[in-house]
């Protein structure tokens, strides 16, 4: 199948790679189905494409990317939405997918929205954008600070038989 898009020109995808938001994303509750846009000069981010709107897409990164300790805390509603055990949450990497929007502004440093995640159950590609407003992440995570950036010593670089 093939969509046209603002900002990747014409696309190529395969229904497998569609995620189903069932009851569309906070703010976007027309929107169901996006496929996940990868390029390999801007990885690891994917960019999340609607397939209604071609002027709408999301920039996202894997969760564990922005914070690597990272503890996904699922409501039973958003487990059953997406046919996940309500007894335990899942695992981030074998069961679900788990994304963070990034809003970019200009004058500002890129934040990522820690606060309510997207979840894709990986079998079924079905997702939702799971709030967890009792885990005490920010809905805007500074990711980098212009200005900022840290400087590696000699110190900080490990030689390669470490690893």
């Amino acid at each position: 199948m093939q969509f046209e898009t603002q900002h990747f020109g014409t696309i190529q995808y395969e229904s497998e790679s569609v995620f189903d938001f069932p009851a569309g994303l906070p703010g976007f509750e027309e929107e169901h189905r996006f496929v996940a846009i990868e390029q390999p000069s801007t990885k690891p981010i994917l960019f999340l494409q609607s397939l209604a709107r071609p002027d709408l897409c999301f920039i996202t990164l894997p969760v564990l990317v922005v914070d690597p300790g990272y503890r996904l805390a699922m409501s039973p509603d958003d487990l059953r939405a997406l046919g996940l055990a309500e007894h335990r949450q899942p695992s981030i990497g074998t069961e679900v997918l788990c994304l963070v929007i990034i809003s970019v502004s200009e004058g500002n440093p890129p934040t990522a929205n820690l606060l309510a995640p997207l979840v894709v159950n990986l079998k079924t590609r079905r997702a939702v954008q799971a709030v967890q407003s009792e885990s005490g992440y920010p809905h805007r995570h500074v990711l980098w600070v212009p200005g900022k950036e840290e400087t590696c010593s000699s110190s900080d670089v490990a030689p390669a038989s470490r690893f």
